[in-house]
């Protein structure tokens, strides 16, 4: 990777801390097309790698808001379903891992703006979870299934819930991926690398995460993950 495209992937990767910092979602969606463009190597362990300390740190931020009967049901479903997201990936060949990357972007984003409100019970969590665990061991992307659960509750009780799902399911996610092949010790070099970058955005989280309008942002993030998702698809 050049210098250039490193600091392309450091501003992405810190925008797309600071943006989940302050919503509850978005760091995948912004950071797994533009690597899958800059590098399709980089997924998924690059995406699970960097998520792990900034969901720490926004758990522990948020944690007075944790819904703990929803987070239990959908961590119960994703880590069910971490085994079919690696057979997934085996299944997937190099040379249509973007193609694929890009087209869950894409209907994971369509599907979190066109879904009417309602009021998520056990099946939701379930649902949820189980599509996560699918998605997210595959690609890196499991945030939209969680977004569809929590987008009408209270913004604290969204980011503390997300980061401890995401939490626990990006450990079990990169155990089973290192354990099976799948994944490389080099494969976390670029993480720690640009964990100046994940911690500058989430450090500015802390600023804005109570002030900003949650709709705008969450609409902006969907709308970058269409266009990159395409962008990704179409090989550009």
């Amino acid at each position: 990777m050049s210098a250039g495209e490193l600091a392309v992937l450091a501003v992405t990767v810190a925008v797309a801390a600071f943006v989940q910092g302050s919503s509850g979602l978005g760091f995948a969606l912004i950071v797994a097309p533009v690597a899958g463009i800059l590098d399709p190597a980089l997924l998924p362990v690059f995406v699970l790698t960097s998520m792990i300390p900034l969901n720490a740190y926004v758990a522990w931020r948020e944690r007075a808001a944790l819904d703990v009967r929803g987070a239990g049901w959908i961590i119960a479903a994703r880590l069910a379903a971490t085994p079919a997201g690696l057979a997934l990936l085996w299944l997937i060949p190099d040379r249509s891992l973007g193609l694929f990357v890009g087209g869950a972007t894409v209907l994971a984003a369509v599907a979190s703006l066109a879904a009417p409100a309602f009021t998520p019970g056990r099946a939701a969590y379930i649902g949820a979870g189980a599509v996560t665990g699918l998605t997210e061991t595959a690609t890196g992307v499991g945030g939209p299934p969680l977004a569809l659960v929590y987008q009408h509750r209270p913004p604290a009780e969204l980011r503390s819930t997300v980061a401890v799902c995401f939490l626990v399911g990006e450990v079990a996610s990169l155990v089973l991926l290192f354990a099976t092949g799948k994944g490389q010790p080099a494969d976390l070099g670029w993480a720690v690398l640009l964990l100046p970058a994940t911690a500058a955005g989430a450090w500015l989280s802390r600023l804005s995460h109570h002030r900003l309008d949650a709709r705008r942002t969450r609409l902006a993030v969907l709308g970058f993950a269409l266009v990159s998702g395409l962008v990704l698809m179409l090989g550009l």
